[in-house]
């Protein structure tokens, strides 16, 4: 079983990364497969209740690869850890089939509870680079976790995170190109670019308002001086009328 497994481990990187030309590099060149190997070895030990030596093969593992993996975490098949450098997978975190992490991610606990700590990720999860996701919380399949996303809550299946903290974009066609990272929504950027055009829309307005407001005021002002000279005129009438009556 264990041979099998890691055959699978080896035999992803082939799929999931363009740049593995052939098996003595893939062997010899990916942190990620060396830091898979130790850790079944070290999980292995750690099931059969081993002392110490677990942890000193997890340790060397992060000296070697950088990557630290707690050999109570379980890791399924197929998983494949790119670059991998920083990478920290907990005590008590899952990590299931067909998942992909990028470097720099935490699957890591939010204080000193004791028990289930750490995230569980569903199949064919990407995670990537930078990302950190803390807690007990279930991550569903086929999902996505943007680079820096920080996701402390509980992921339905089939969904997009991204941001700190992390939301969900939800989509009804998710693409099976697991490399597509240019594709993930910006929710941020999309609600910067609306309020951008309303602010836009409102500074229109405003000028719209002010132009009318101007023709008004000089409408009043032409219309004030209408009254005046339509007074004045009276006035005059009025002032030849009375001079009229005193000259009889």
């Amino acid at each position: 079983m264990l041979v099998k497994t890691l055959k699978a481990d080896f035999e992803i990187i082939f799929e999931r990364d363009p740049a593995a030309s052939n098996w003595l590099e893939v062997l010899f060149c990916y942190p990620g497969l060396q830091a898979l190997f130790c850790h079944r070895i070290a999980h292995w030990l750690y099931c059969l209740k081993l002392p110490l030596i677990p942890r000193l093969i997890s340790y060397f593992s992060r000296w070697l690869t950088g990557i630290e993996i707690h050999p109570g975490a379980k890791i399924g098949s197929h998983v494949f850890i790119d670059h991998g450098m920083g990478v920290v997978i907990g005590e008590t975190a899952v990590v299931d089939d067909y998942a992909l992490i990028y470097q720099g991610v935490t699957l890591g606990g939010t204080g000193k509870e004791v028990g289930k700590r750490h995230p569980s990720l569903g199949k064919y999860v990407i995670v990537g680079a930078g990302a950190k996701v803390l807690g007990n919380i279930q991550i569903g399949d086929n999902v996505r976790i943007g680079a820096g996303a920080v996701v402390l809550q509980n992921i339905p299946s089939n969904c997009t995170v991204v941001g700190i903290p992390g939301r969900i974009v939800r989509y009804q066609r998710q693409s099976n190109d697991c490399l597509e990272h240019h594709k993930l929504p910006d929710p941020e950027a999309e609600t910067i670019s609306y309020l951008s055009k309303k602010i836009k829309f409102l500074e229109e307005e405003i000028e719209f308002l002010k132009v009318l407001l101007l023709q008004n005021q000089k409408n009043s002002a032409a219309i004030e001086l209408s009254k005046a000279s339509i007074n004045e005129v009276h006035l005059s009438i009025a002032n030849n009328q009375d001079s009229k009556l005193l000259n009889l």
